[in-house]
């Protein structure tokens, strides 16, 4: 009897709450595993399905957002060893589990600390709530693998944003890996969308692209594309963070900021009744 061939695992992109093959066809090796080498037009695709996700998320309440996110929480902390046979510490997949739960618990406080009532002169109420900005391009850091990816993904998330997501190429397996969590969780498809390859080729993709609404450029490190990555997002006036450049500590309090930064305020005026 001959000895059994090992079926080599595919690790394909995640658009639109699916895991398709690049359209291109291409992959390169990880690992010893194939990962999908994502296009530009793999990008667009992701973009479309991340814009059609807007409304149903946005619209859910923010207690629903919670209580998903916490269920995300959940499907990573039953993986945690195949995690762990990818490389990612424990130690850091652990702290990437209580990521999730503490996003999940700020789902419906923080339009009660970033929202509020304001004194105006006249017999109206004013009143400002947060909103989300709508579509967002993420760049990935390239480390921590797991919990730099968590700490981008979900404060955009928790606020009822969508992502596309640009994860480092040097380390797919973790972000793919993910996807297969968000697939077997409550989160509706489109929500978050994740692209492996050259971030050369998708990101200026995304950053161009007309119907995104911000991009977080986190995880680019050369200053020059990080430049000309602003430079077209400029085209539609995105809102654009990109973090002051060094070592970063993930393992650090996060604050509000993330979740802030790609909020919008809306502000509304109501007579007072008599």
């Amino acid at each position: 009897m001959s000895e059994r061939v090992a079926v080599r695992k595919t690790y394909k992109l995640f658009i639109g709450g699916k895991f398709p093959r690049s359209e291109s066809g291409r992959s390169y090796l990880v690992q010893d595993s194939n990962v999908s080498l994502a296009s530009r037009k793999d990008a667009r695709d992701a973009v479309v399905a991340a814009r059609a996700a807007v409304k149903g998320w946005a619209g859910a309440t923010a207690y629903n957002r919670g209580q998903i996110l916490y269920r995300v929480a959940e499907m990573l902390e039953g993986r945690r060893e195949q995690f762990v046979a990818l490389g990612v510490p424990g130690d850091e997949v652990d702290a990437a589990t209580d990521r999730w739960v503490w996003y999940a618990g700020w789902s419906d406080k923080l339009a009660q600390v970033y929202g509020g009532a304001n004194p105006v002169a006249g017999p109206y109420f004013n009143l400002s709530a947060p909103e989300p900005t709508g579509v967002v391009a993420v760049v990935a850091p390239e480390a921590p693998a797991l919990l730099g990816l968590v700490s981008v993904i979900a404060p955009a998330i928790v606020t009822g944003n969508t992502v596309v997501v640009a994860a480092s190429p040097s380390a797919p397996l973790a972000a793919v890996t993910l996807a297969e969590v968000l697939a077997t969780s409550d989160l509706p498809g489109g929500v978050v969308n994740i692209l492996t390859g050259r971030l050369s080729e998708t990101v200026p993709t995304l950053a161009a692209h007309m119907d995104v609404n911000a991009i977080d450029l986190t995880g680019v490190t050369d200053g020059e594309l990080a430049a000309d990555l602003e430079v077209r997002a400029a085209e539609n006036l995105k809102r654009v963070l990109r973090p002051v450049p060094g070592d970063h500590d993930w393992t650090a309090d996060p604050g509000l900021g993330r979740m802030t930064a790609l909020l919008e305020t809306k502000t509304v005026w109501h007579p007072k009744g008599v």
